[in-house]
């Protein structure tokens, strides 16, 4: 049997799989260019595997061909589903989707005389020294403005007219479109007429229908419905994906991962839960392998080809409720993770004055230049010119056929005439290595920005955490990171180049229920938080229609001073006071003061029902080697840092046993990523496997 865990990126895909099938290995082996083969107790295997996320000459979709190529399946052959037990993906379907405005055709359908509540929004100024404002384009095509009425106290004020309704519906729906978000006054409390509204859809015909009171019960009408049309947007392109790799792959168990790092059954993924899809998974795979590894405090950054995902983590998974990402605005639970720009493909460009690192995104094709498909200088083109990354180390994937390694000349070639034309255009003359260098740390210094924002920006010490580095491009530049931020430890997995699909086998199934509440916290209302908290459990359970008994519950409120806007989860407690010391310690910790004499207001509650899954074994290694005998690299190679070249040694990460210790400058190979190890730093291996960087 084989379990499979994809991540569908934006440069690469990213499949482990865990077997027990000797022929599939028998047949892998030979290719150890290709596959990364490692044995687990049991007779088990887990098989690494990854290929470029687009590359229409050779395949529809990355994952499914993932999987016929470890099987060893032509694409015009079945696959058999006896042959796989569970397939359990990340992918990046929805965030592409929101990203290129390329969603279905949407209706709003909302109350009377708010048919423009959702574009004023909230009146927020990001640029307050802009003279023009660009207003984020809307993901509705029409409105549909219904009239009526619920008042805050659940009288209804305004019937509906069926008739006109279904009049106005019809019209919506004769012209093409076929999803619809319903959002409604009041109707997180009352939602009797949202419930009339999406039967009279459901009869039209709509074949998607995004009800706000279902999709985000909380109060404020402009986040709901906000959430409601991003919904109604994703939820048909994301649908038809997962009716595509149905069909690739028909009676296999298919799991999808959610923004909230827990996964869900492929019949109730929708699209408010799917932006964070991949990135959530990467959380899981490095907070998972780093309590393996004995490490509690993280900092995890996550390099990838298009960008990078940073994200703090301190005992439990952070989420926050308000979220805008690729220009939507969305209240639902996510994780907390900053997103930027800056991957392994980011495009380099000079402007006539400076460097620019990004935003844009070489991708997976035509991809950064050295890729073979005359894409533009990319940063992995930068790592290429300083002798960082060597073709010869890298997959042989590239070329029309996907079969030739990295073009190290053609780098070469771009960056001497880039270093020519800023000679021109400023007098300031630097040599390639130079200019690659200097992109490098543009990239370095941005990336360090979006860290100092999830942490020390919210009071935490960073120099006291760990630096868990994955993701493809992570480690060339793992040591740069941490010296700018003045970090002294790097952990690096030994999949860390896909341990985003290696966070979907980690990760458990939950559900998260929230309800509304906006009342002062005292002991009166402690019996109603109860009754709430009860009722969302039941609702959460039902998701996950489990055997009860295996189920952990983590119950939550959000809290916030009277008059304020911005809230700080706590854990419920029946001890009023408890909860009001955990508020006031967050609070003190992240904005630096309390307010005693301010009454707190639970905004909302939630539970969260956790279904832990059986997850894939880390095998123990021995050392054979005396412990006074260094590990021997394969050759010595050039490499600039700290703007001058040095001779350094290249090891293989197969070749290292435990307490092996390599002092930098140094490269250290994978099959899946390279491993830059800065001067001043010395890495050391575990006799788990991880690689433990730390600064001399």
């Amino acid at each position: 049997m084989l379990k499979v865990f994809a991540d569908r990126g934006g440069t690469f895909t990213d499949i482990v799989a865990v077997t027990n099938n000797q022929d599939i290995i028998d047949r892998l082996s030979t290719h150890p260019e290709r596959f990364l083969i490692v044995t687990l107790p049991n007779r088990q295997w887990i098989i690494v595997y990854k290929l470029l996320s687009e590359n229409p000459e050779q395949y529809q979709d990355a994952a499914i061909q993932g999987i016929r190529d470890i099987m060893g399946i032509s694409g015009n052959e079945p696959i058999l589903p006896e042959a796989i037990e569970v397939v359990k993906m990340g992918t990046t379907v929805a965030t592409n989707t929101l990203l290129e405005r390329k969603g279905d055709r949407v209706v709003l359908i909302i109350t009377k005389g708010f048919r423009d509540a959702l574009r004023i929004g909230y009146q927020n100024r990001p640029d307050i020294f802009a003279r023009h404002i660009v207003l984020p384009t809307m993901l509705y095509e029409q409105v549909v403005e219904i009239d009526e009425r619920y008042d805050a106290h659940g009288n209804e004020l305004i019937s509906i007219h069926i008739e006109k309704v279904k009049s106005d519906l019809q019209a919506v729906y004769n012209i093409g479109i076929r999803s619809c978000a319903i959002v409604f006054m009041h109707s997180d409390r009352y939602p009797n007429h949202e419930q009339q509204i999406a039967q009279l859809a459901q009869e039209i015909g709509f074949e998607q229908i995004s009800v706000s009171h279902e999709v985000s019960p909380l109060m404020k009408l402009v986040s709901r419905g906000d959430t409601t049309v991003v919904d109604a947007y994703l939820t048909p392109i994301l649908r038809r994906y997962i009716n595509q790799i149905e069909n690739q792959l028909p009676g296999v168990k298919l799991m999808f991962m959610k923004s909230d790092g827990g996964l869900v059954t492929a019949e109730q993924f929708q699209g408010k839960d799917s932006i964070l899809s991949g990135p959530a998974g990467g959380i899981v795979g490095a907070v998972q392998t780093a309590k393996r590894a004995g490490f509690d405090l993280l900092i995890t950054f996550d390099m990838g080809g298009t960008s990078t995902d940073v994200a703090h983590f301190k005992g439990e998974y952070e989420r926050q409720l308000n979220s805008e990402i690729a220009g939507a605005r969305m209240r639902v639970p996510v994780l907390a993770i900053n997103t930027i720009a800056a991957g392994g493909g980011s495009i380099l460009s000079f402007d006539g004055s400076s460097y620019r690192v990004g935003p844009e995104s070489a991708g997976s094709n035509p991809g950064p230049a050295c890729y073979r498909r005359g894409g533009r200088l990319a940063v992995t083109d930068a790592n290429v010119m300083l002798g960082k990354i060597h073709p010869q180390y890298f997959p042989s994937v590239f070329g029309i056929d996907g079969n030739l390694p990295l073009d190290k000349d053609i780098v070469i070639q771009r960056f001497t005439q880039l270093a020519q034309d800023i000679a021109s255009a400023t007098g300031n003359h630097y040599t390639p290595e130079q200019v690659a260098a200097g992109f490098i740390a543009i990239a370095v210094e941005n990336m360090a920005i979006a860290i100092k924002k999830i942490s020390l920006q919210r009071g935490y010490d960073v120099t006291q955490y760990l630096l868990c580095c994955f993701g493809g491009a992570a480690g060339q530049v793992a040591c740069l990171i941490a010296d700018t931020l003045g970090m002294k430890k790097i952990f690096l997995h030994p999949y860390a180049g896909v341990l985003s699909a290696y966070g979907m086998g980690l990760a458990d199934v939950r559900a998260i229920r929230e309800g509304g509440v906006e009342q002062p916290l005292t002991e009166g209302l402690i019996p109603q938080l109860q009754q709430l908290m009860e009722y969302l459990e039941t609702q959460a359970r039902n998701e996950i229609d489990e055997v009860y008994s295996q189920l952990e519950i983590v119950k939550k409120v959000n809290l916030k001073y009277q008059g304020t806007n911005s809230t700080l989860s706590v854990d419920f407690a029946d001890d009023l006071v408890r909860m009001r010391q955990e508020f006031e310690a967050e609070h003190k910790s992240r904005y630096g003061f309390i307010q005693l004499e301010k009454i707190l207001i639970v905004e909302s509650a939630s539970v969260e029902v956790i279904q832990q899954m059986e997850a894939p074994e880390e095998p123990l290694i021995i050392r054979t080697r005396p412990l006074d005998e260094a590990p021997v690299s394969v050759e010595t190679v050039r490499m600039f840092t700290t703007d001058r070249w040095y001779h350094s040694p290249v090891y293989r990460r197969e070749d290292l046993q435990p307490e092996d210790r390599i002092n930098g400058p140094a490269i250290v190979v994978e099959r899946i990523s390279t491993i830059v190890v800065e001067p001043n730093w010395q890495a050391r291996l575990t006799e788990r496997n991880h690689l433990i960087l730390e600064r001399l």
